[in-house]
C-alpha cells in the first residue's frame, strides 16, 4: 500500500521533531562542581537553601552564587538556557520563590519523567543550593 505524499510529511515533520527535541534536550553529562570553602552540607537533605541571606550559612551567599554560575553553566544551562532564561522547554528557574526551594530540590536530586536526570549520584547539595542561590541572584524575568 503506498503512502500519500502528504502522510509522508506528517511522519517525516514528526521525526524531524522529535529529533529536533533530542537535540534541543542538551548535553547533561554531569560536570564536576568545585565547591570551595562552602560549609559542608552533610547527607540528609535540606529543605531551604542555606546559602540565602539570612538562613544558616547566609553569610557564603555570595561566593555561593559565583560557584552556583560555574556550576549552572557546566550542568543547567544547556537545558534551562543561559542565566537561567529558558526558551520554553524546561521551565525558567528564575520563576521559583523561596517557597519553592523544596520542590528544587526534589526535581534536582531525583530527576523527573519527562527528561531531568537525577543529579544525586553526581552532585552534593551544596552544589545544588549553590546553582540556586546563582539562579536567585539573577533578574527575575518581565
Amino acid at each position: 500500500m503506498a503512502m500519500s505524499f502528504s502522510l509522508k510529511a506528517i511522519v517525516a515533520s514528526a521525526m524531524f521533531g522529535l529529533a529536533g527535541f533530542a537535540i534541543a534536550h542538551g548535553n547533561v553529562t554531569p560536570q564536576e562542581v568545585d565547591t570551595g570553602n562552602l560549609p559542608e552540607l552533610g547527607d540528609e537533605v535540606r529543605i531551604e537553601n542555606p546559602f540565602r541571606e539570612g538562613n544558616e550559612f547566609g553569610e557564603f551567599n555570595a561566593q555561593a552564587a559565583k560557584i552556583g554560575e560555574s556550576a549552572y553553566a557546566g550542568n543547567c544551562a544547556a537545558c534551562h538556557g543561559i542565566r537561567a532564561m529558558s526558551g520554553g522547554l524546561t521551565p525558567d528557574l528564575r520563576e521559583l520563590t523561596e517557597w519553592d526551594d523544596e520542590y528544587y530540590i526534589g526535581r534536582v536530586m531525583n530527576g523527573t519523567d519527562r527528561g531531568m536526570p537525577s543529579w544525586k549520584k553526581s552532585m552534593d547539595q551544596n552544589a545544588m543550593w549553590a546553582i540556586r542561590t546563582y539562579v536567585e541572584s539573577l533578574p527575575k524575568p518581565e
